[in-house]
């Protein structure tokens, strides 16, 4: 019973790291998959245009886009400017049933945001993101409450090929860097 016993131990200590194995290589070829899906957005402001690059950097998309009103860096709150810098996008949320009202005299738009609305983690602000528009005359300027607006077709081929979490760097256009020069220097002239 003892030489038995023994040889059953053995077999145990022999192929249970062999067994381990098995949930080890496929957590390993999940994380492959999750690395291959990996990618990152340039949202560039010169030239309002949205890139899409695979982690190795191939071109996946480029879209035309729309961005905030006003020139500059978000500051505060209903400045109509677009943030500038390095986020992370942080959900894809369903907007096909959301509505909004732009003050313009045309009332509540059904599906102003179009079918996606790609959450971007902005420190101090809430509410930014990439989305669809009901207005694609829009895109290629500034006439967003500070979002970035693209084609809703866009929208759904980005979305098919995201996994968030995923960085989203935002460069500015020179009138943004202008603008936030004028800002930096009149901060400099407050006693």
């Amino acid at each position: 019973m003892s030489r038995k016993k023994n040889i059953y131990i053995l077999w145990i200590l022999i192929f249970t790291p062999y067994l381990l194995l098995i949930p080890a290589s496929l957590l390993y070829f999940r994380k492959l998959e999750n690395i291959s899906n990996s990618s990152f957005i340039v949202i560039n402001k010169q030239e309002m245009v949205l890139y899409h690059y695979s982690y190795k950097g191939d071109l996946l998309q480029k879209s035309p886009i729309a961005t905030g009103e006003n020139f500059g860096n978000k500051n505060i709150k209903g400045d109509l400017k677009t943030p500038e810098g390095v986020f992370e996008a942080v959900s894809i949320e369903d907007a096909s049933g959301w509505s909004h009202d732009f003050k313009d005299g045309n009332g509540t738009i059904e599906g102003a945001y179009g079918p996606y609305f790609i959450r971007l983690a902005v420190p101090g602000q809430k509410g930014i993101g990439i989305h669809g528009t009901h207005d694609n005359a829009s895109l290629g300027k500034r006439a967003s409450e500070g979002c970035i607006r693209m084609q809703n077709e866009n929208l759904k081929q980005l979305v098919r090929h995201l996994a968030v979490p995923v960085t989203v760097l935002v460069t500015p256009g020179l009138p943004d860097l202008l603008e936030n020069k004028k800002l930096q220097d009149s901060l400099k002239s407050i006693p």
